[in-house]
């Protein structure tokens, strides 16, 4: 039940996420079943679009077993999910491999942000 809820919940989510962004997203790579999938999801997932790393790289979800979008075909070694992968303007800027919890995400993840040049206003 728990399991094919997460999956219909994911499914939803991927639907309305934003497709090939502009200047730079933040994607998840993802599973169906996968335990720290749905602990971000959980954790991180509701917070996330209300964030100012949200405004700067929406979140898109891509199934790691589904075939992969065309602009996403140059990142290679995803072999774990959750993985985050920050991309600006085709460019991989840092990735975040799995999920132990919300300080180690949000720590990795501005880490990566800090390191990237700063967007044309």
């Amino acid at each position: 039940m728990c399991k094919g809820l997460i999956t219909g919940l994911l499914a939803v989510w991927m639907s309305l996420a934003p497709g090939p962004a502009g200047a730079g997203e933040l994607v998840m790579f993802w599973t169906a079943g996968c335990p720290w999938c749905a602990a971000w999801e959980r954790e991180i997932g509701p917070i996330y679009p209300k964030t100012e790393e949200a405004r700067r790289l929406p979140l898109r979800r891509v199934d790691l077993r589904a075939a992969r979008p065309a602009d996403l075909r140059h990142i290679e070694g995803i072999r774990f999910t959750p993985t985050f992968v920050v991309v600006e303007d085709g460019r991989e800027y840092g990735r975040i491999v799995g999920y132990i919890g919300d300080d180690q995400f949000w720590g990795l993840l501005g880490r990566i942000v800090a390191a990237m040049p700063r967007p044309v206003k």
